[in-house]
């Protein structure tokens, strides 16, 4: 219809009306797909192809979120919100201190940084059984999570900007006498504050993540209460508008990351700092790496000896090796972790591949990034917890609803590295692959793949991690059927201290093995960018 419209025009108009018609259908196309899964929707509950228990109508939805909105809905944002807010500012303050001080000082690297590095290995989720045997269920557990979520990014970033600054702007300042004042205004904060919004972003994310997270374990406030209550009730109206909200509250945070971003980061920057690993040192000081960890140890073990704190809350370093090591020798331990290594496996092959599947489609195809681009990128912003009622209520407590989990959580990270990848190519390969009449196929086996290769390698890496983590997460929410989350959980309503670090330890070793194979992984299928 519209080419017959067009060629009524006189023929002055036609290349305008033809232009036009183009700018208003790339326009549209963004929101076809939200209109054909909102048309699918109402169809489904029109018809009654489900429950409108499973799957409420989309009037049903609207219906609640203007009655939650004249109440409930900004109590409990509110409360998020401030739980939010006080995490983020005792972590970054926390986290912008002492990355700083890692940063400056090369003793204090060496001596601090491995002990941080390991107890960071140990995820925010696999933190929540201890913390909730030590605080409680209350105001205070929140904000510890919160905070462990937050420091972690914000002072490995921190660090980096701060040790890895260009050093011919060191030479220089140390060239000019700068005073210590200037240096720190003039250089330390301009080279460290890239890195450090990149630490601030991911804090946020994560934060904002764990504290969803906490709240549907634990809470009688805040949108986790509020999406537990509704699903309950199998009131998932309620669900809907929660996820909806938590959405949007994403999309807020991220856009206002960026808006702090260019306000102040507005001077050209490299993409990355300069890179300068500090030397192992010699002798004595290969040595201070173990002072701290060793320390820590001891009066650990003089603390639980000499009873300065009830042995039910903090077991001695001895009882928690017994437990590991009984734990290993009567199978507990390696059964359960290897159910939990079995889900993430196969939420990565699904969730994983679907991602790298799209991504490549999206990466070669612009009509196809724009119909679904758009969409997918709107579903990321949710955080991933946010899902946990809803796929409950769809799939039960099964395997089949922690498989779909662990899957949906592994799905963003090669789905968006391997879109990055392909379309980031260099033009003159597709030029090459035209001048040689190469097919798609050929394409892909011969240019695509080994350019997209590195990305997509890494992208791989960053999804086996947050299967891992979506896997613990799925086993916290939805206990049956075993795994090293469900027998933390349970040695945690049990008060078996022992066996909840003796999880901890496992989980830490496990993840850190996890992130070595992936860097392996990688390191070996692009192996011909060293050659």
């Amino acid at each position: 219809m519209a080419s017959t419209w067009t060629f009524a025009l006189p023929a002055a108009w036609r290349p305008l009306a033809s232009h036009s018609l183009g700018r208003l259908g790339s326009r549209l196309q963004p929101w076809l797909l939200p209109l054909a899964l909102a048309l699918l929707w109402w169809l489904a509950s029109r018809f009654g192809w489900m429950s409108e228990q499973i799957l409420p109508a989309p009037a049903l939805v609207w219906q609640s979120a203007v009655e939650l909105a004249r109440g409930d809905l900004w109590f409990n944002l509110s409360i998020s919100l401030q739980r939010l807010g006080l995490g983020l500012l005792a972590g970054v303050f926390g986290g912008a201190l002492l990355g700083a001080w890692l940063g400056a000082s090369a003793r204090a690297e060496r001596l601090v940084f491995p002990t941080f590095a390991a107890l960071a290995q140990i995820p925010t989720l696999a933190w929540i059984p201890l913390f909730m045997l030590l605080f409680g269920i209350g105001e205070a557990l929140k904000l510890v999570v919160l905070f462990k979520a937050v420091v972690v990014p914000v002072t490995l970033h921190t660090l980096v900007g701060v040790r890895d600054a260009q050093p011919r702007l060191r030479e220089a300042a140390a060239t000019l006498r700068l005073p210590a004042h200037l240096r720190l205004w003039r250089l330390t904060v301009p080279a460290a504050l890239p890195s450090f919004m990149a630490g601030l972003r991911i804090a946020l994310a994560t934060g904002w993540s764990s504290l969803l997270a906490v709240e549907l374990l634990a809470s009688s406030e805040g949108l986790g209460y509020l999406m537990v209550w509704g699903r309950q009730l199998f009131m998932l109206d309620i669900v809907f508008v929660c996820i909806l909200i938590i959405g949007l509250a994403g999309v807020l945070m991220d856009r206002g990351i960026d808006l702090v971003e260019r306000h102040l980061v507005h001077w050209p920057h490299p993409p990355t700092a300069e890179f300068r690993r500090r030397p192992g040192g010699r002798g004595w000081q290969r040595v201070q790496p173990w002072l701290l960890p060793l320390a820590v140890l001891a009066l650990w073990q003089l603390a639980s000896s000499a009873q300065w704190l009830d042995g039910n809350i903090l077991v001695a370093p001895a009882a928690v090796v017994l437990t590991t090591w009984q734990g290993l020798l009567d199978g507990s331990l390696p059964g359960a972790m290897a159910e939990s290594l079995g889900r993430t496996l196969g939420g990565l092959a699904i969730g994983g591949g679907l991602g790298a599947l799209l991504g490549l489609l999206l990466g070669l195809s612009g009509r196809a990034e724009r119909l679904f681009g758009p969409s997918l990128s709107a579903f990321r912003q949710v955080a991933i917890f946010a899902w946990v009622p809803l796929l409950t209520a769809w799939f039960g407590l099964g395997e089949a609803a922690k498989l779909v989990f662990v899957a949906l959580a592994a799905f963003f990270p090669l789905f968006i590295a391997t879109q990055r990848g392909v379309a980031g190519l260099s033009p003159q390969l597709g030029e090459a692959a035209r001048a040689l009449r190469l097919s798609l196929p050929q394409r892909l086996h011969r240019l695509i793949l080994p350019g997209a290769a590195p990305a997509i390698f890494a992208g791989l890496r960053l999804s086996l991690i947050y299967a891992w983590l979506g896997t613990i997460g799925a086993e916290y929410f939805m206990p049956s059927g075993g795994g090293i989350g469900s027998l933390m959980i349970g040695a945690q309503q049990l008060f078996r201290m022992d066996l909840v670090m003796a999880g901890m330890l496992v989980v830490g070793l496990t993840g850190a093995a996890l992130n070595a194979l992936g860097q392996r992984i990688e390191a070996r299928a692009t192996r011909w960018r060293t050659a």
